[in-house]
């Protein structure tokens, strides 16, 4: 449907939408959270042209105002040439984990050991969908040393941190 006369649209990765509806909840911001797939993220030259698509979507309704909420997410610039041809401004950042921890922090630890691999909780809860079946991993494990052997530890970035997601 239609968002109302004078509403925000949030065009939100499927990483971060979740958190962003709990945001906005808590704080009683009239805003609506749309999603793209999160699947996305191991795709991420498709990100700009659904983004688009969404936001001239969205942008029919007279009135309304959208926002991406994504860094870069790969797109190697092109999302903000979305940003630019649209107006729908975006999160700063490379990708959510500058967004989740800040992007000297994020910076800091590739620098101390650059084969970090980083989790979000929502990539701990999703991780044989989103990384393993997504990436091929799970029909073809032979491959888990072309994607994961040069990385020498994880770094959950824990938003929410509960024992179960722990012991994931």
């Amino acid at each position: 449907g239609s968002a109302p006369r004078g509403s925000t649209e949030i065009l939100a990765c499927g990483a971060l939408a979740g958190h962003i509806r709990d945001i906005a909840a808590r704080r009683g911001w009239p805003v609506t959270v749309r999603s793209l797939p999160a699947r996305l993220h191991n795709r991420p030259e498709k990100i700009p042209q659904q983004a688009e698509r969404l936001v001239a979507t969205l942008a029919s309704s007279p009135g309304s105002r959208t926002v991406l909420a994504y860094a870069d997410c790969g797109t190697y610039g092109k999302l903000d040439e979305v940003s630019e041809r649209t107006g729908a401004k975006r999160l700063p950042g490379l990708h959510c984990y500058d967004i989740l921890a800040g992007s000297d922090t994020v910076r800091e630890m590739f620098h101390m050991e650059p084969g970090t691999y980083l989790l979000t909780d929502y990539l701990v809860r999703t991780f044989e969908r989103t990384v393993l079946a997504s990436l091929g991993l799970d029909r073809y494990p032979e491959l888990w040393a072309d994607y994961f052997g040069h990385y020498t530890r994880v770094v959950w970035l824990a938003q929410e941190p509960t024992p179960e997601l722990a012991a994931e």
